[in-house]
């Protein structure tokens, strides 16, 4: 849209956007009104409306209008006449009413007891863009007719007609205007016609609003949800004015809480919570908000319902936690930003009363995604995956079933997320590494990517020693053996030329698809097919059932190969350590050599003429063969190799638990309670208020304005506003503070002169840029 200067001086409430103004000559105008064809009358009113828009001098233009186009009956022409009512020059250049304009306001009148409801209607409703008391006085005895209208869309107009003419006029046009509103919406029964009338109301007489809402406090709900959102407005007006007028509105703030009206619910638990930090009020905030989440189906409203949440939950954990389980509904939702933002509000409400219900429905959800097939189901999964490492990690009672759980879903992608929880686990809570270690040994052929092989076996080498309680005997053998019989025997790179001859020998197979009609008993017909497949041998189905240990280090994962060389090696030395295993200790040497052997000539073969590549893997192998083969290099490297894994891991697992410790403290010292916060004692009250929430929503404001903590000052709501407009080093520095009041930008500016001189003509230059 755009407009000259002129047309922003007046008051208009529409701009048109119009390139061919300059050519619109005023004869042609007056030509295409007194036409008549109504196409060609309503071409010339456009004409008009634009160049009056524009700037443009139209002064004979105005009679033409009132003689050949006010007594036309078009519904068009109708509303063209009431944009140019509005744009047309009324005053002369001595400021005084121009004749003319008595003509146009017996036109206006006549529309105002038109026997057509809706141009009466609009005609009303255009009286609320007039701002010259000269053309509405004549109007006002119509105006009030009109709130007697037997049909509900005049009555609705003529409110809001009434409401503009008092907002400008009051005392001078109107001045029982709140009088006519009192006795109108007494009378009323239209929802949108009341929902005006106590628009005027609540902006004009105040007074006569409150004592309407209490003498009709139970007939809220059925007012509509307009009117119901004015009533929230006036409540968050006046309790910020006037605390102590709190008492009035919490009934009516509760009653709305349950209002079917979505929007309703959600502006009544603002409200609520924006003028009390009682726990009573909280708990109700907090109630409404988990019942909108999951009643509403917008995801939009999920989003801005869980940020509420999020915010409500930094000052009132503790209320906030009573509702974790119906906040945790929203897990439901297809959308992964919705169950996202969920796990970050529910996570941190997780406490011993709870942890065991939280831990049920996340065991069940991570079911689901392996159930079902979601569109972010990978994504989703591992978001579940890391709740459940949080919670158990925290809670020790629930850490043993949680990671049997989890390495049931060791398979796929997820894997990797499921084997990293468990080895945080698995070091924090030694009085599980029996059961879990037993449970890897007896998955470890359910793990599929190469990552989480990797941290299964790394696991296996590091804490297989632990004792078995079924067996009072160490797991070493039980790992070595798991391991050996995925791995299988070397040599690993004859599987790849295997596997290429199956594939050549499927291609042999031919499939052959026959299908035909028969009949079936009851008389109908029917078509089969069948398929038959003559030649190949089934190689590929038999690679198909490989280990995926195998396949992967087959198929050139040296790291893999080279963690289980390193795996095999551990458990080799741990059991030469076992009392009376000598010769089982033995056998797992040899057996890892022959393995180190075969992994590291596929990595001399992988490598072939390239320097450097597999090159760390290589040591690394060479160093397990060496450990293995010489006495004294054991002796001297042995504990080193066993233990310095093990005791890093040990030392970054004590370091982020203390770093979560000393952020614990710090968010519970800064939300801790200050000695002047109030305690509550209700059985020192009186009975007769025991059961009144009005006592708990106004107890924390009193004490709270007794201390002088009600609410940040002026100056400081000042500060968090102010933007940098020049360099600290700049000659002159400026800074501008800027308030937003509803349409109205204020930029108050600071400018410092820094040089020893005196600046005249100094000029500030603004270009608006982001959010400002």
């Amino acid at each position: 849209m755009s407009s000259s200067t002129s047309a922003i001086d007046k008051n208009c409430t529409f701009l048109i956007l119009n390139d061919k103004s300059g050519s619109i000559q005023q004869e042609e105008i007056c030509k295409d009104l007194e036409s008549s064809d109504m196409t060609v009358k309503i071409r010339g009113l456009k004409n008009a409306i634009m160049a009056l828009l524009s700037g443009e001098p139209m002064p004979r233009v105005l009679m033409t209008v009132i003689r050949f186009c006010i007594t036309k009956d078009d519904h068009q022409i109708k509303k063209l006449l009431m944009m140019y009512w509005e744009i047309v020059p009324k005053y002369s250049a001595d400021n005084k009413l121009l004749p003319e304009m008595i003509l146009v306001c017996n036109a206006l009148r006549n529309d105002l007891t038109s026997p057509n409801e809706f141009i009466r209607g609009c005609m009303l409703r255009f009286l609320c863009k007039l701002k010259e008391p000269e053309i509405l006085e004549p109007l006002i005895p119509s105006v009030k007719v009109a709130l007697e209208h037997r049909h509900s869309y005049v009555r609705r107009n003529a409110a809001l007609a009434v409401y503009s003419i008092h907002k400008n006029f009051g005392e001078q046009l109107l001045p029982d205007g709140p009088e006519l509103m009192e006795k109108f919406i007494s009378q009323e029964t239209d929802v949108s016609a009341r929902r005006n009338a106590f628009l005027m109301l609540f902006n004009e007489a105040e007074g006569i609003a409150i004592d309407f809402l209490a003498d009709h406090m139970d007939n809220i709900q059925s007012f509509g949800d307009g009117f119901a959102l004015l009533v929230l407005e006036l409540s968050r007006k006046v309790c910020r004015r006037d605390p102590a007028q709190k008492s009035r509105f919490v009934r009516c703030l509760f009653q709305l809480l349950r209002s079917e009206s979505q929007a309703v619910s959600y502006e009544a638990a603002w409200s609520l919570v924006s003028l009390s930090t009682a726990p009573t009020a909280v708990r109700a905030c907090a109630q409404a908000y988990a019942a909108l989440l999951n009643a509403t189906s917008d995801n939009n409203v999920k989003l801005i319902v869980l940020d509420r949440l999020s915010e409500l939950k930094k000052y009132h954990s503790k209320v906030v936690q009573e509702i974790i389980m119906d906040v945790l509904r929203a897990l439901s939702s297809p959308n992964i930003l919705i169950c996202k933002k969920t796990l970050a509000v529910a996570i941190d409400l997780v406490g011993p009363r709870n942890i065991e219900e939280v831990m049920l429905l996340l065991k069940r959800e991570v079911i689901r995604t392996q159930e079902t097939e979601l569109e972010h189901g990978d994504e989703y999964k591992a978001l579940l995956i890391q709740a459940i490492h949080k919670c158990a990690t925290r809670f020790a009672e629930v850490a043993d079933s949680v990671v049997l759980v989890l390495l049931d879903f060791l398979g796929g992608d997820g894997g990797y997320n499921v084997m990293v929880c468990v080895k945080s686990i698995i070091e924090q809570y030694p009085n599980f590494r029996a059961t879990i270690i037993r449970k890897i040994i007896d998955n470890l052929d359910e793990i599929t990517t190469s990552e989480a092989l990797r941290v299964a076996l790394w696991i296996l080498g590091t804490y297989s020693e632990t004792v078995d309680p079924s067996s009072n005997e160490p797991m070493l053998n039980d790992a070595f053996e798991a391991i050996q019989g995925l791995l299988g025997e070397p040599p690993f790179t004859q599987l790849k030329e295997e596997d290429s001859a199956a594939k050549k020998s499927d291609e042999s197979a031919v499939t052959t698809v026959v299908t035909k009609n028969i009949v079936l008993a009851d008389g109908t017909y029917a078509s089969v097919t069948s398929t038959e497949t003559v030649g190949g041998s089934g190689s590929a189905a038999e690679a198909e059932k490989m280990p995926h240990l195998r396949r992967l280090v087959s198929a050139g994962d040296i790291l893999l190969g080279t963690v289980v060389c390193v795996t095999l090696t551990k458990i080799s030395l741990k059991m030469d350590d076992v009392p009376g295993s000598t010769a089982a200790a033995n056998r797992l040497v040899m057996a890892s050599l022959l393995s180190i052997a075969g992994i590291g000539k596929l990595a001399e073969q992988r490598r072939g003429t390239r320097v450097g590549v597999y090159a760390d893997c290589l040591d690394r192998i060479t160093l397990c063969a060496r450990l293995l083969l010489d006495p004294a290099l054991q002796a001297k490297c042995k504990a080193k190799f066993l233990s310095s894994c093990l005791e890093a891991y040990s030392h970054l697992v004590a370091k982020q638990k203390a770093v979560k410790n000393k952020a614990s403290e710090a968010d519970k010292k800064g939300r801790a309670s200050g000695p002047d916060d109030l305690i509550q004692f209700r059985q020192l009250r009186v009975q007769s208020v025991q059961g009144g929430i009005e006592v708990d929503l106004m107890d924390a404001d009193d004490i709270s304005r007794a201390i002088g903590a009600d609410g940040s000052s002026g100056e400081a709501a000042k500060l968090r506003h102010v933007y940098q407009l020049t360099g600290y080093s700049d000659p002159v520095y400026a800074e501008a503070s800027v308030t937003v009041h509803d349409y109205d930008i204020i930029l108050e500016m600071l400018i410092i002169n820094r040089t020893p001189n005196t600046l005249t003509n100094l000029t500030v230059e603004l270009a608006t840029m982001g959010d400002l």
